[in-house]
């Protein structure tokens, strides 16, 4: 029998309205400790009910984990890149979860091993690693590492000169994780130019980074100087080096506004200088071409445009390239002789290399597929005449280019091996656009087999986000292939909330819009229906994070659509969390999705889509949820609360499972084989509850 959580009495009263939440005692008190004998005594018996559930599907389990692991070439190491006077690459070997950092000199000389990750994370549940950076002279490396997927991070250094390493241990650094929210927080290391310090951010005791300090090698940690303090608990700060090594830039950012402040790399005492004093609504970053700063903004619009500045006046912007209506420019990179801009044309990225004599002539490179996911690689010198680029699609596997900027030569270095075979014959892609209910043309990438029956009796798997604006973009994955073997198509929603047609794109699906988002989705898989490609009930969907908050507020307004669903890590208990402001994230978050506790209107708006507040009695799909009990970002409890309520709630035989990674956080646990394993899991999930053959 599934597990039964208790309801206690508890409510609270705001705005006039009385909510009852009997499943609030799932919060532990003494959170982020997690000692409740109650509490963990329900997430143990929800994960045995967990394996026994899954124990008959072993066998499907292993078989598509087999597939998986089959398709990933064990050693696998990256292209070496040039920096320096080093050649820097990463390779894993043969059956390692985890890559080992090399390097090797470009005069000639023996490989020379930077950082091991598998002997740091030998004896962890869990690792990452979360920063790693060299000083300028090559001399000393800095890292950090999790080993609990809390993301607090601990820096720790080492010499490269076969010296002793330095004895000191930053504990409860920022790490730098996605952008800034519940997906992960800007911050990083940098060294001084002289390599003799490092400027870090710090997590407090609420995971927000609001310090940033200053450590000199050799010191003691505990006499740090603090550089920056953010007073505003709903900004995050960070550091970045400049592209020509002589600035660090201080970045401090919300969701929809940042300030930058420049330090100069060779004196981090020195009065730093603000490029632009924040401005509610206004984002900016800045790149450097000598003392020009290059102001990559949305001031004007949302399609982005660039703008310079000088040093001696750095917040009186002249614009250079305006935006453009059928243009998003998400991203400038400066060189010595040439600056690069990224962006997305009709959803489509585009890269385009300008000359400094001839500014908004740019000379964009071709890419041949309909649907592509291509950005630039790591280009870590100032100097550099050749880009390395990445390309992939939904049926290209992972490529890197390098290309030749004077002479326009696109060069391929490496693409990805698929060890047990591939054929792209066998695959075809599109991309379509279908209408949501109020006439906006919402695209989709989709990928199937070459002899899919468009007649309405194949199953689909349907993947969106929808938030922070983040865009999903149409890339390849190993792991999808076995779904498409057993005859699925496999369909990402580019949706509102995500950023993939422009920033308006995401205004349109955030705070009094965000209803476009769930709606989005629906009417997505209603045009594939109409269109053939599934029919009702033959549709899997996914979703992590808000992206199961998404999952969450379908299954209860369409529960008949889908026939399995995959929730991880799901922000679904969206109301509690804005309303309480001591967890880690929340004030940060009030931008994004409205600050319930003094507007009464946000707290309606919340309200009225919250997953878990909108739970209600009536049939629902079968659903696979799980979640980390280390997670800062979408707490343990979140899911937790929903599966109780659910089962409480809905009318159903379906299955419904939870599943707690008690040793890991928001994604899931580390090591590149216990990952796909967890893969493997829910596509056995979603094969049984769909009736496929495994």
């Amino acid at each position: 029998m599934p597990p039964v959580a208790a309801q206690r009495p508890h409510s609270f009263t705001l705005h006039g309205t009385t909510i009852e939440d009997p499943w609030a005692w799932l919060k532990d008190p003494s959170y982020p400790e997690v000692t409740d004998a109650d509490v963990l005594a329900y997430l143990e018996e929800e994960n045995a009910y967990f394996e026994a559930a899954m124990a008959p599907h072993t066998p499907l389990i292993d078989r598509l984990y087999e597939e998986m692991k089959a398709r990933i070439k064990e050693d696998e190491s990256s292209v070496p890149q040039k920096d320096g006077d080093w050649l820097y690459w990463t390779a894993f070997e043969t059956g390692g979860q985890y890559r080992k950092w090399w390097r090797k000199p470009m005069s000639g000389g023996a490989d020379e091993l930077l950082l091991d990750e598998p002997a740091l994370a030998e004896g962890h549940e869990y690792f990452r690693l979360g920063a790693i950076t060299i000083s300028d002279d090559g001399r000393i490396m800095a890292y950090s590492t999790d080993d609990s997927g809390s993301e607090r991070y601990t820096i720790r250094f080492k010499s490269l000169t076969g010296a002793e390493d330095l004895s000191e241990v930053i504990a409860g650094a920022s790490g730098k994780w996605g952008e800034t929210s519940i997906e992960g927080t800007i911050g990083n290391i940098v060294f001084t130019r002289d390599g003799t310090g490092i400027l870090y951010g710090v997590t407090d005791d609420q995971w927000r980074t609001r310090t940033i300090r200053f450590h000199r090698l050799g010191s003691d940690p505990a006499t740090d100087v603090q550089l920056y303090y953010e007073e505003d608990a709903s900004f995050s700060v960070g550091v970045e080096q400049s592209g020509d090594r002589r600035w660090i830039a201080l970045v401090t950012s919300s969701h929809d506004t940042s300030e930058v402040r420049l330090y100069p790399a060779d004196d981090p005492f020195a009065e730093p200088i603000l490029v632009a004093p924040r401005k509610e609504g206004r984002e900016y970053d800045v790149e450097m071409h000598d003392d020009t700063l290059f102001i990559h903004t949305n001031d004007v619009d949302p399609m982005w445009r660039l703008c310079t500045a000088s040093l001696a006046a750095p917040d009186e912007w002249h614009e250079l390239i305006g935006s453009s209506p059928d243009f998003y420019m998400t991203g400038v990179e400066c060189y010595r002789d040439f600056f690069v801009v990224e962006g997305r044309e009709d959803g489509l990225d585009q890269i385009a290399i300008h000359r400094y004599a001839t500014p908004t002539e740019g000379v964009r490179i071709p890419f041949p597929e309909a649907s592509y996911d291509a950005g630039l690689g790591d280009n870590p010198e100032y100097d550099q005449q050749v880009l390395r680029l990445g390309y992939e699609s939904m049926v290209t596997p992972g490529t890197v280019y390098d290309y030749d900027v004077a002479s326009g030569a696109l060069t391929e270095l490496k693409v990805q091996e698929i060890p047990s075979g591939y054929d792209a014959g066998k695959y075809r892609t599109e991309r379509l656009k279908i209408a949501a209910r109020d006439g906006t043309e919402v695209p989709v990438s989709i990928v199937y087999p070459h002899d899919f029956e468009r007649d309405g009796s194949q199953p689909l798997f349907l993947y969106a986000y929808g938030a922070y604006g983040y865009a999903i973009p149409p890339g390849f994955s190993t792991g999808r292939l076995s779904l498409l073997d057993r005859g699925f198509a496999y369909a990402i929603a580019h949706i509102r909330g995500g950023d993939d047609l422009g920033q308006q794109w995401y205004l349109d699906g955030k705070l009094e819009k965000r209803a476009n988002t769930f709606n989005d989705f629906v009417d997505v898989a209603r045009g594939l229906i109409a269109g053939g490609w599934t029919s009702e009930g033959r549709i899997a969907i996914a979703g992590r994070s808000a992206g199961g908050e998404l999952m969450g507020a379908v299954v209860n307004s369409d529960p008949d659509l889908w026939g399995a669903v995959i929730a991880d890590v799901p922000f679904v208990d969206v109301l509690n969390t804005m309303l309480d402001a001591d967890l880690p994230l929340t004030p940060g978050e009030w931008p994004e999705w409205g600050n319930p506790i003094e507007d009464a209107a946000a707290f309606a708006l919340i309200r009225s889509y919250s997953p878990y507040d909108n739970v209600r009695a009536q049939a629902y799909p079968p659903m696979f949820i799980s979640g980390g009990l280390n997670d800062p970002r979408v707490t343990y409890w979140e899911p937790a609360k929903w599966a109780a309520k659910l089962r409480h709630v809905k009318t159903d035989d379906n299955l419904l499972l939870l599943k707690t990674n008690m040793g890991a956080g928001h994604g899931g646990k580390s090591g590149r084989f216990e990952s796909l394993r967890e893969a493997a899991e829910e596509h056995a999930f979603v094969l049984w509850q769909m009736g496929v053959e495994g």
